[in-house]
């Protein structure tokens, strides 16, 4: 949804004698921005500060939202959260959801494994691949991961 800025902030300095200005092909150069801010927590935190900068200088937080590519409850729970925790409230929180199966200091290790050829450890192959990685991790960590994640992490790693 796209508001008109001067509808929903008639104040709004700067309307009279200063030119619109345009952007090409707006759309995908919006969904690209929003793409980069989504990229770091950090970014994002400066996403969510920007929008309780625009609802404490009285701004709706509709208006807020779709200015900013965001749903008006979002910007809501940004500003509640805002209220009640200051400006810890707006970092990004830890996510619920299926616990890591190999704790940090073992991960750790796996980043080393993975820094030498298989050959080095005792494997037939000279690259890593999703299925060696799983037969590895079952094999030194007890941990069962299926070949597609493990092909998934060796993207990520990359």
């Amino acid at each position: 949804m796209q508001y008109n800025v001067l509808a929903i902030a008639p104040e709004f300095p700067y309307r009279r004698g200063m030119k619109a200005l345009q952007i090409a092909d707006a759309p995908a150069r919006r969904t690209a921005v929003q793409q980069e801010i989504r990229r770091s927590a950090e970014s994002w935190y400066d996403h969510r500060l920007h929008a309780v900068l625009l609802v404490c200088q009285g701004h709706h937080c509709a208006a807020v939202g779709a200015w900013l590519g965001e749903h008006p409850a979002t910007v809501q729970r940004w500003v509640h959260r805002f209220a009640a925790r200051g400006l810890s409230g707006l970092r990004e929180e830890d996510r619920a959801g299926r616990p890591r199966r190999l704790a940090a200091p073992a991960w750790a290790n796996v980043l080393q494994d993975l820094r030498r050829p298989p050959r080095d450890l005792g494997y037939d192959q000279n690259l890593w691949d999703g299925k060696l990685l799983a037969q590895h991790l079952r094999q030194r960590y007890q941990v069962r991961l299926g070949p597609r994640q493990c092909q998934r992490l060796l993207r990520a790693r990359a």
